[in-house]
């Protein structure tokens, strides 16, 4: 049976996911709003899984593979080009967001919000911090 209670964390996983893929978006990275929110959503679906399965079930091992295999995703989205190596804030992102989708999945949505504002100031301020460092580092 469908109930709000099962649909709330669903729509949190896949907004806050959203929200961070549009950051990146916005900035050209192919990893865009709709690979965060299905990332952030699966992991949440995952998490809801394993705690349905009750007493067997151990949802620290699915927050693991969760962990590895998206993981293992965000290292596709790594590479070089001539010195400079790209994507690895794309990966980190995504690995984010898997995580995120997890504390939902545990209806820790406090921390998961509060996690997505600090995911957010990280990308946009910390863009802001490096163009003024790289800016300083060319004129020495």
């Amino acid at each position: 049976m469908i109930t709000t209670e099962a649909i709330i964390p669903l729509l949190v996983s896949a907004g806050l996911g959203i929200l961070i893929g549009l950051e990146r978006e916005l900035r050209g990275v192919p990893a865009g709003m709709r690979t965060h929110a299905l990332v952030a959503l699966g992991s949440t679906i995952f998490t809801i899984a394993s705690l349905s399965f009750g007493g067997t079930a151990d949802a620290s091992r699915v927050a693991a593979q969760v962990a590895v295999g998206v993981g293992f995703i965000g290292g596709g989205v790594i590479f070089k080009a001539g010195n400079n190596v790209r994507g690895m804030t794309t990966a980190a992102n995504l690995w984010v967001v898997a995580a995120l989708g997890i504390i939902i999945g545990l209806q820790q949505y406090y921390l998961a919000v509060i996690s997505a504002g600090i995911v957010l100031g990280i990308l946009i301020i910390g863009r802001s911090i490096e163009q003024v460092v790289l800016k300083e580092k060319k004129s020495i």
